[in-house]
């Protein structure tokens, strides 16, 4: 697993005051997030470069201020320690170098001092955003970047020919984080398919999936597991090995020549961490022999199955007496409101020891909300995957996000 460290910027003279250059034309958006927290500074790092905008994470408002020197940031978040005159230095920084940039400031703290601080910045002429609360979530961040206009546009309300957008090179695969609950590491990857329209943008597959053929969705399959392979190895070169996971229905499973695929294009086996296939847990049910005969075929090849969408069929699976797949992954919508809902929380806890009965791992899927990633800790959920943790992002800005923490790991290795 990889932990989730954080990055210190480069160093500049103290003493410099010649404006900051500006990004180049079409460059990355760029943020700067300030905050004491590595985990908040986490937190925005993932779901920022999920939306397409590079980061950089510094710990207090100095070691920002001396960025300042290397390039303007099109949005910063800074959050306002107790001692609040780090984030008026920080504002009054920001307004002497003229940045045409917006800030969001955030706190926990009362409200006469987050306003006293946005007073300041507006009186440096900086376009200050409404103070932002702590804690907050996902959807918080992504109203402010839709109310930006930056990062990557929501996706179109199109419509897609599955065949078509395979047959124009149009499909390409995004990678989401999952993470290690109660460790807060970075464990995995989730391969998802997206389709890069030349006038919609980016359409997410309920644009292509539904009325997709069989042919289409096979075609889909075998490209998706080389891809993740191809993803894995590159992954690899950066030093970090992280096991992916793919998404491949059961029909086309049965289909594919997975082995000669796996062996034909994965990494270096002695280090390579594996591969993970997700099926449904309504497709696994309906023919369990064939599921299990699939799921040990591939084990030698250090790749793993696991039963996603998980939560109906417990009788079913805790009736085998053997039990050969790597994980269980609770549907989202018992996921929704766990922390709550009296219906859904001893589902997935019941899901979750069952798991743990068989010696696997439990995954929860569609974690929106911080009660409900409390609640899976809580109950000893293994890993989670959601907005809250990590935004699906193009391969391109995850390795950004994999380079960004190596970058840290080595930096506070030397230190």
């Amino acid at each position: 697993m990889t932990d989730l460290a954080a990055v210190s910027p480069p160093q500049s003279p103290a003493d410099a005051v010649s404006s900051p250059p500006l990004a180049p034309a079409n460059a990355t958006p760029l943020c700067y997030v300030v905050d004491e927290e590595a985990s908040i500074r986490h937190f925005l790092s993932l779901v920022l470069h999920g939306a397409g905008i590079d980061t950089m994470e510094f710990a207090d408002g100095a070691a920002m201020r001396r960025a300042l020197e290397h390039r303007v940031p099109d949005l910063v978040f800074h959050n306002i320690p107790l001692d609040s005159a780090d984030a008026v230095e920080s504002m009054i920084a920001l307004g002497h170098k003229s940045l045409a940039c917006s800030v969001q400031l955030m706190s926990n703290r009362g409200a006469a001092v987050l306003e006293h601080v946005k007073n300041i910045g507006a009186q440096q002429q900086i376009s200050m955003l409404p103070v932002l609360k702590k804690p907050f979530e996902t959807e918080a961040v992504i109203k402010i970047l839709e109310t930006l206009k930056i990062g990557i546009p929501a996706s179109a309300a199109v419509r897609l020919d599955l065949s078509e957008a395979l047959d124009k090179n149009w499909i390409e695969f995004w990678y989401q984080p999952k993470i290690a609950l109660r460790k807060k590491q970075l464990a995995g990857a989730e391969a998802y398919a997206r389709a890069r329209h030349p006038q919609h943008g980016i359409v997410k597959p309920s644009a292509f999936m539904p009325d997709a053929s069989e042919a289409a969705v096979l075609k889909l399959s075998e490209l998706a597991l080389k891809s993740t392979l191809t993803a894995s190895e590159s992954f690899s070169k950066l030093g970090i090995n992280l096991r992916l996971t793919v998404n491949i229905p059961f029909a086309a499973l049965a289909q594919l020549p997975v082995e000669d695929i796996v062996r034909a294009q994965r990494p270096n086996p002695d280090n390579w961490p594996g591969l993970i296939i997700d099926v449904p847990e309504e497709q696994i049910v309906t023919d369990l022999p064939l599921a299990a005969c699939l799921a040990k075929k591939f084990e030698p090849l250090n790749v793993r199955m696991a039963i996603d969408d998980a939560g109906r069929a417990y009788e079913t699976l805790a009736s085998l007496g053997d039990f050969p797949f790597t994980e269980i992954k609770l549907d989202r919508a018992f996921v929704a409101d766990c922390a709550t809902d009296k219906v859904n929380a001893p589902l997935c806890k019941t899901m979750i020891n069952l798991a743990h009965h068989y010696g696997r791992t439990a995954v929860a899927m569609g974690i929106e909300k911080a009660p409900d990633a409390l609640a899976m800790v809580s109950m000893g959920c293994d890993f989670g995957q959601g907005f809250l943790l990590g935004l699906p992002m193009a391969e391109e800005r995850f390795i950004s996000l994999l380079r960004q923490r190596g970058a840290a790991r080595a930096e506070a290795a030397a230190t």
